[in-house]
């Protein structure tokens, strides 16, 4: 039983940092699994019911804000790998993670550099942390209607950084990025 893990959300200005912890069945294999960023939206979002329909075992976890300002975005974003995993309903036996850092994990695990984009489970958990977060950031475009993050989803775009000078720092926005650090040093 092998685990693929992956984050999305590491380089926003805004949100949390989503993880996803996927086995896929070897006896159902999937077509068009690829790394999240080179797919459309529209594929991303028929695959990720697929992955949940299909795959032996699946888990989406968070780190919030408050946890990425405390212990910093790789910290955090392990920490969210490490819920992922504890969440799998099936404990694998071994772990691929995308990047060149690890979790801590009970089990084996392997750092895997560009793994979404050579390993179909980490494929698939990079499709699932993807699409959540995107979700996240969609309904925070309710909570918060003078920002577009269901266009820029919190990363550090012109639009964005013209709505936080114009409407202010919000408490999802991470405090210890730039330039909310700079900006919340001159206040």
């Amino acid at each position: 039983m092998i685990a693929g893990v992956d984050e999305a959300g590491r380089g926003p200005l805004a949100g949390p940092v989503v993880a996803a912890a996927v086995i896929l069945d070897p006896s159902r294999p999937f077509v068009g699994l690829a790394d999240s960023k080179v797919l459309s939206e529209r594929k991303r979002e028929s695959l990720f019911d697929e992955i949940k329909k299909n795959a032996l075992s699946w888990s989406i976890a968070f780190a919030t804000v408050e946890e990425i300002d405390e212990i910093n975005i790789l910290q955090a974003t392990l920490l969210a790998m490490q819920r992922a995993v504890r969440g799998l309903a099936i404990q694998p036996d071994q772990v691929l993670v995308d990047g060149n850092q690890l979790p801590k994990l009970p089990m084996p695990a392997q750092a895997i550099i560009k793994g979404d984009s050579k390993v179909q489970a980490i494929s698939a958990a990079s499709i699932l942390a993807k699409v959540e977060r995107d979700r996240l950031m969609v309904n925070l475009d309710k909570e918060y209607p003078y920002f577009t993050f269901s266009q820029h989803k919190g990363y550090g775009t012109k639009q964005h950084l013209y709505e936080i000078e114009k409407f202010g720092i919000l408490p999802i926005h991470r405090k210890s990025f730039n330039p909310i650090k700079t900006m919340l040093a001159h206040l």
